[in-house]
């Protein structure tokens, strides 16, 4: 029982697919500003909450003087590993 298609049936389904193709472009214009708001919103506020989380951590100083200098943290100091290779001195060639 074999079917053949119809040359009505397929035009049918042609225009179809691109009424739903068409139609979900127009709908993704209408609607990509609003979704885009809500994203940038959204970032927005998990930025915003990480940085207060940053400032509740902070230790909360006395306030400084005008040119008063403070260091919070010393910076590891990186030592070089003596057993990575050994140092190959050149002279530049002209």
């Amino acid at each position: 029982m074999l079917q053949h298609a119809s040359v009505v049936g397929v035009i049918r389904t042609i225009l179809i697919i691109m009424l739903i193709y068409f139609g979900v472009k127009i709908l993704a214009r209408l609607f990509a500003p609003f979704l885009l708001k809500f994203v940038a919103k959204k970032a927005e506020q998990r930025f915003g909450d990480q940085f207060g989380q940053f400032q509740r951590n902070r230790p909360q100083d006395k306030p400084k003087k005008e040119g008063e200098i403070t260091i919070d943290k010393i910076p590891n100091t990186k030592t070089s590993n003596k057993d990575v290779g050994d140092y190959v001195d050149y002279e530049e060639i002209e």
